[in-house]
């Protein structure tokens, strides 16, 4: 049994980008970016005992060709931003892809990239074809809750928190349980099932996925059918489950919606294990094609120029540990 890392790489870096402090320049948000990025996969490495580095970058996501909206939002946002902005977004991304190119070329991790698919996709498959091993995933993006599981765990290295199936917890040295801030009652952990059927009926803003169920309660009253209801009523597919999917809404074009459509649109767009059979056999590939040990040498002096280039003069002073985490090649199953 190994321990695999599995960094959402542009998350984190898009993520660690926003850490560094108001005003601070381009130069100094690249150097936040690495190095939270690369810290986080250290603090996770000895934490965890890990045996193997997975770095799982973005493609062109099936999604959008699946439903047009599909992140649609991002688009906006990024034309909103001014002249300055969109400069400083062009020189932030050729660093990541430097960083990129640094992992792939001077050192043994495994990098996993698909045209088609994006991080989450590739981290999900890669749990399936793995079902024996422990998976740490870093990413502070909330959809991969719905992987946790005996042997997948959350680390975000944003929030510094790690998430468990038996709860949220402080990445401290007592893995502190984390409270609720307006109960100052200890988080309960997280039902992935249950997060995953929430996010379905409700959509997700950030990635322009439209509600389900517009306004729909989450617990029932005496005359209308609540999400817990229907939830609770899942397997048995009883009165609840059916009253709650065959709602009918109308929207703002006056085009009246069922709910269960609506839902299984979402399914098929934000539960991580629901790629098309045609696509999830080409991400499966891109798996065992890469699942190939490396045997890259001087990746200990290459780090060392990679921290010299980019003036990462905290990481250099004891650059041991992430070279040697940088040069564990993908173990022999």
């Amino acid at each position: 049994m190994s321990t695999f890392i599995l960094v959402d790489s542009f998350n984190m870096y898009h993520r660690a980008k926003h850490v560094a402090m108001r005003g601070a320049n381009v130069d100094m948000k690249i150097g936040m970016a690495y190095h939270i990025m690369l810290s986080s996969v250290k603090l996770c490495y000895n934490k965890f005992k890990a045996d193997h580095a997975v770095f799982c970058l973005e493609g062109r996501s099936w999604r959008r060709d699946f439903y047009e909206p599909y992140k649609k939002n991002r688009q906006v946002a990024q034309m909103a931003k001014t002249v300055r902005e969109q400069e400083e977004d062009e020189i932030m991304f050729q660093s990541y892809d430097d960083m990129i190119t640094f992992l792939d070329e001077k050192t043994n991790v495994t990098l996993l990239h698909n045209k088609e698919a994006e991080a989450d996709d590739m981290i999900a498959i890669f749990i399936e074809a793995h079902p024996n091993d422990n998976h740490i995933i870093v990413s502070s993006d909330s959809d991969y809750l719905q992987l946790i599981s005996d042997n997948v765990t959350m680390y975000d290295g944003v929030q510094n928190r790690i998430i468990t199936k038996d709860g949220f917890f402080k990445d401290d040295k007592n893995m502190t349980p984390i409270k609720e801030k307006k109960t100052d009652e200890i988080k309960e952990a997280p039902n992935p099932e249950w997060l995953l059927f929430e996010k379905c009926i409700r959509g997700d803003t950030s990635d322009n996925i439209f509600s389900a169920y517009p306004g729909c309660r989450k617990k029932g009253t005496r005359n209308k059918v609540g999400m817990l209801e229907a939830f609770a009523d899942k397997e048995n597919g009883g009165f609840n489950w059916n009253n709650f999917m065959l709602q009918v809404w109308t929207d703002h074009n006056g085009e009246e919606h069922t709910v269960r459509d609506d839902f299984e649109r979402n399914v098929k767009l934000i539960d991580l294990t629901a790629q098309p059979m045609d696509l999830k056999v080409k991400f499966v590939e891109t798996i065992a094609e890469n699942s190939i040990p490396k045997s890259k040498t001087g990746v200990g002096m290459n780090f060392l120029k990679f921290c010299g280039i980019h003036d990462l003069h905290n990481l250099a002073k004891s650059p041991d540990e992430l070279a040697s985490i940088l040069n564990q090649p993908y173990p022999v199953q």
